[in-house]
């Protein structure tokens, strides 16, 4: 009976792989063919906002599996002189830059040369002497730094005025002492005088403006040659001058030399360019043997797209057909997180100054990713980012990238179905953990499971296992007359093994 069993399961787990190999095969053509449909879709969701919320101009793109797939642009760079906005147009990107900043940073600690949890005040002295609001409040580290945790007050208004300042003037500011909203480490508050602190350690650190070590660290490596911090130095031709809105008209708005608070939102870059940064933090994932070949370890992106600082939870949002999907939000390093009711995530970053917003918005899961550059005064970019990623899914009925089955699931897996329903000598299997028995018991499960296969009747297929991490999940038995899912959980140990188990009855699918 188990001989047979056995044979089952490894006849069906080869077909399965096979099938697979050729399923896998298709989807990608399939992909291809279902994400250029969406094309002319995603045009006129961009042309429609543009136009609803008066852009002068707006540039564009899709980018999947580290590809800039789609791109596109509307209006103009310059009014006065009709220039036409296009991918190779530079804007100041505002506040996307402070992912550039944070991702200094963490070269710098993998390099050994800071680390996260050091107080601020080693790095900028005059933070040594602060007033928190409380006597028994910690000091403030580079790690409240990156996730806006410091205790700073929100400072969009003064910050975006403050680019061209230098760093004398930032230290003058420092040592005269701050004014604190919270204590550090108690609460999310978005900080951008924070961030210009960062750039400051960088240059401490380095040895280096925080530009220059930017530059040569990670724009250069990864080939964004149009990409600048000071606007003077872009060609006339390829910089977007910035516009407010105005009863009924454009006013031009002046551009703000650069300066030490730059790093939190000073650089200026095209579309070209900042989908090579976005392709970046895709191919952070899924972590892997691969060879190491960004700028930075994949390890410290996907430390940047961690949730470190919790900030929200928005219980209104809709999807595209109008019903409520909460999302909680975060803040990571330089970047925010925000995962949906449905458990799809989304790592984005924002920026808006006097003259210009933007927004990129990447679903790692999927591997696909959008940014929008516009030169309106704090352009609502996100919104239609975020619209065009769900439309995309959507049309094209985009799947998550699947979690890899572990060996040891696997061999575990093979090593339960051959051992049910009868439960014969289980003790004996050696793939149990020793609690095992002590929290279920042989007569119920025997019980139980004879009851389940009973019901679902003859087993005609052994689904693949659909792994939750590398030591637990789940897999389907296809019955006749029901199925049967079977999940477990494995140990700690080495080998691991099975330490908590669950057998139920699923209906058909219709």
């Amino acid at each position: 009976m188990k001989v047979n069993r056995i044979s089952l399961l490894m006849f069906s787990v080869l077909f399965l792989l096979t099938a697979h190999t050729k399923m896998l095969a298709q989807s990608i053509e399939e992909k291809s063919t279902s994400l250029e449909a969406t094309f002319p879709v995603i045009d006129k969701l961009f042309s429609n906002y543009a136009k609803q919320n008066h852009f002068p101009g707006l540039v564009y793109g899709l980018v999947v599996d580290g590809k800039l797939v789609h791109k596109g642009s509307i209006g103009y760079s310059n009014l006065s002189k009709e220039t036409l906005a296009d991918n190779n147009t530079a804007f100041r990107i505002a506040s996307m830059t402070k992912s550039f900043t944070a991702m200094a940073i963490l070269k710098l600690r993998d390099e050994g040369k800071l680390k996260l949890d050091d107080p601020v005040y080693l790095y900028i002295p005059e933070m040594k002497d602060q007033k928190y609001l409380t006597k028994d409040a910690a000091p403030a580290t580079i790690r409240h730094l990156l996730t806006h945790g410091a205790g700073f007050p929100e400072d969009n208004p003064w910050g975006d005025r403050q680019l061209a300042r230098t760093e004398e003037e930032l230290t003058k500011l420092i040592k005269n002492g701050i004014s604190f909203s919270n204590n550090p480490g108690m609460k999310y508050e978005y900080s951008n005088l924070g961030f210009t602190m960062l750039g400051l350690i960088i240059r401490k650190v380095s040895g280096q403006s925080y530009q220059n070590y930017i530059t040569k660290n990670i724009l250069e490596p990864l080939g964004m040659t149009h990409t600048w911090w000071e606007y003077s130095k872009v060609p006339e031709k390829e910089l977007a001058l910035g516009y407010r809105w105005v009863n009924g008209n454009w006013s031009e708005q002046p551009l703000l030399h650069d300066g030490i608070y730059g790093a939190m939102g000073g650089m200026i870059t095209s579309l070209e360019d900042f989908s090579k940064y976005l392709s970046l933090h895709l191919s952070a994932w899924p972590p892997r043997d691969d060879e190491e070949k960004g700028p930075v370890m994949r390890s410290s992106i996907r430390e940047m797209h961690f949730p470190w600082n919790l900030n929200y939870l928005s219980s209104q949002v809709k999807k595209y057909d109008g019903s409520l999907c909460p999302t909680v939000s975060a803040y990571g390093y330089g970047l925010a997180w925000a995962k949906d009711c449905e458990g799809k995530v989304f790592i984005s970053h924002g920026g808006g100054l006097p003259g210009f917003g933007s927004n990129w918005r990447i679903m790692p899961d999927y591997g696909i990713g959008i940014i929008s550059l516009s030169n309106l005064t704090y352009a609502s970019a996100g919104n239609i980012n975020a619209k065009v990623l769900e439309t995309v899914v959507r049309l094209a009925k985009l799947q998550p990238r699947q979690l890899p089955v572990s060996p040891i699931l696997n061999q575990r897996k093979k090593e339960l179905t051959a051992l049910l329903p009868d439960w014969e000598n289980p003790e004996k299997t050696g793939i149990f953990a020793e609690s095992f028995f002590m929290d279920y018991f042989i007569d119920s499960l025997k019980k139980e499971a004879a009851t389940i296969y009973s019901n679902a009747g003859k087993i005609t297929q052994i689904r693949e296992f659909i792994p939750e991490n590398n030591l637990r999940g789940f897999f389907i038995l296809e019955g006749e007359n029901s199925n049967i899912e079977i999940s477990f959980t494995l140990t700690p140990e080495n080998p691991p093994l099975i330490q908590e188990y669950k057998i139920r009855e699923r209906a058909k699918r219709k």
